[in-house]
């Protein structure tokens, strides 16, 4: 299928902006459990409701998934949206959260655009198209070596392979204690993935990769001109286990840091890590 990305970068940023609306102006009624330790709201599924009602009639053609309703991950072509990253955040009144949606090819984001309200900002990106924040050009800092370096680590995970991957963490935190500027965990990777592409953040490390965390802040981290790899430093994709987005200047130091904490713990690299 042929497909116009300008053309549906403009339908996407249409679409989140109706999700962007409607968490200005309509507060969380209702907080379910979902998961292990996780929840979601009446907002979540309103959002993701009205946005993918909204994607079907202007893109009838394209598949569409949503991280609470699901839908066919498998197409070649498909709509990924999170509804609100961060919903935690946003339930606990901390204004890192956000709406989250990007296109795909099944393998690597095809553009992406995150939204974060509480801070008033809208990130934008597509190959040839560059990366936006609000109409601006954005680009990752320029630091070099991690003592200057500020680096985001995702939450510690949850469900049954959590002790695994939370070993991990904990390593990951020590030996990025005693060399990195400042670590952060901000309990967004749409937020992470998005202060990486403006140079706000110089590093984002998550130990994991679901699409609809991950898709639109790869796809604008990438074209901003951030390092976006696997922990092994691979290219991210889909199949990738971790998604580690990184200012140029830091890559290098920041993978060695990584192989280093993961020497010796009980992740199963084999797995898929969430």
């Amino acid at each position: 299928m042929m497909i116009d990305v300008a053309v549906l970068l403009d339908i996407a940023l249409d679409a989140v902006h109706c999700g962007i609306q409607r968490l200005k102006t309509q507060a969380v009624q209702q907080v379910m459990a979902k998961g292990d330790r996780d929840v979601a709201t009446d907002l979540d599924h309103t959002i993701e409701r009205e946005i993918l009602a909204f994607l079907a009639e202007r893109t009838p053609s394209i598949d569409r998934f949503g991280e609470e309703s699901g839908g066919n991950p498998a197409t070649p072509h498909r709509w990924i949206l999170d509804p609100i990253d961060g919903t935690l955040n946003l339930v606990h009144g901390l204004p890192l959260y956000g709406v989250s949606l990007a296109l795909t090819d099944g393998i690597r984001p095809l553009l992406g655009v995150i939204s974060l309200p509480a801070l008033d900002r809208t990130y934008w990106a597509a190959p040839g198209i560059g990366a936006w924040r609000d109409g601006n050009p954005i680009a990752p800092s320029t630091v070099t070596g991690l003592p200057k370096a500020m680096i985001a680590i995702g939450d510690y995970g949850t469900g049954d392979d959590a002790p695994e991957r939370n070993a991990v963490a904990v390593a990951l935190h020590t030996a990025l204690a005693p060399v990195a500027g400042k670590v952060r965990m901000l309990g967004s990777a749409a937020v992470d993935l998005a202060l990486v592409a403006d140079g706000t953040l110089d590093a984002s490390i998550t130990l994991g990769n679901r699409d609809w965390d991950m898709a639109a802040g790869v796809a604008i981290a990438r074209a901003a001109g951030a390092a976006v790899t696997d922990t092994d430093g691979n290219p991210h994709d889909s199949r990738s286990l971790t998604t580690i987005a990184t200012a140029p200047g830091v890559t290098g130091a920041v993978l060695r840091i990584l192989a280093t904490a993961t020497t010796g713990t009980r992740y199963d690299r084999s797995a898929t890590a969430c």
